[in-house]
C-alpha cells in the first residue's frame, strides 16, 4: 500500500470510529485528522469535504447493497427472485445497522440536516437511491415474468427496505449485544429469509373453491 493510500485508509478508519461514537453532527474533520495521525490539510487532499468523507465511509467501510441491486437487475445469475431479495435484505440490514449511529445525530439540528441533504444532492447520492434502484430491480423482474404484473414495485421495495431499517432502529434502541461478525450476519440472514418469504408469498389466506 502506498503512503497516500495508507493515509486515506487511516482517515476512513478514524472517521468511521468517531462518527459511530459521537455521531456525524459532532465529529469534525480536525478530530478525524488528529485520530488518523495526519494534518487536516492532508485529510482534504483525499476528501473534498466532510460530506465527501461520509460518502466514502458509507461506501467503503460498511456493507454495500447498492452494487448488489445493480448486479441482480442486470443479471440475477440463475438466482430466484426470493434468493436475490434475501441477499439484498441481508446487506441492507447490516448497512442500516452500521450507519444508524453515524446519521441519527443529523436530525437533532434542522439546519445541519438541510446542509447535509444539499451536499449529498450535489454529490449525486442519498438514502433515496437504494429504494429507487430496488424498485427498478423489481420492475426488471416483472419484465422477466418472475414477479406478478399486478404487484407494485415501489411499495414492495419500500416494504423490504423499511423492514430492514426498522430492525436496525430496534437493534440500536434496545442496545442489542454485538455478536461476532459471522453470527451477526447469520442473524441478519434469518431475519431476511422470513421477511422476504412473507413479501413474496403474501399474508392473505388463499381461498379455494371446494
Amino acid at each position: 500500500m502506498s503512503r497516500g493510500a495508507d493515509t486515506r485508509a487511516r482517515i476512513l478508519l478514524a472517521a468511521e470510529r468517531l462518527m459511530r461514537e459521537a455521531g456525524l453532527a459532532r465529529t469534525t474533520t480536525k478530530e478525524i485528522a488528529r485520530a488518523a495521525a495526519c494534518s487536516e490539510p492532508a485529510l482534504y487532499r483525499h476528501f473534498t469535504s466532510k460530506e465527501d468523507l461520509v460518502v466514502a465511509v458509507l461506501q467503503e467501510r460498511l456493507p454495500a447493497f447498492g452494487p448488489l441491486i445493480s448486479q441482480y437487475t442486470t443479471d440475477p445469475g440463475g438466482r430466484s427472485l426470493h434468493d436475490c431479495l434475501v441477499e439484498i435484505a441481508v446487506e441492507a440490514t447490516l448497512f442500516y445497522e452500521g450507519s444508524f449511529a453515524i446519521n441519527v445525530s443529523l436530525f437533532s439540528d434542522p439546519a445541519l440536516l438541510r446542509r447535509h441533504r444539499e451536499a449529498m444532492s450535489a454529490l449525486g447520492t442519498g438514502p433515496h437511491l437504494p429504494l429507487r434502484d430496488l424498485a427498478g430491480l423489481l420492475r426488471a423482474e416483472q419484465a422477466r415474468g418472475r414477479m406478478s404484473s399486478g404487484a407494485d414495485p415501489d411499495s414492495a421495495a419500500a416494504a423490504l427496505l423499511g423492514a430492514c431499517f426498522q430492525r436496525a432502529f430496534l437493534h440500536h434502541f434496545h442496545g442489542a449485544a454485538v455478536a461476532d461478525a459471522d453470527t451477526h450476519r447469520e442473524q441478519a440472514r434469518e431475519f431476511a429469509i422470513g421477511v422476504v418469504a412473507t413479501l413474496v408469498t403474501g399474508i392473505a389466506e388463499t381461498h379455494r373453491n371446494s
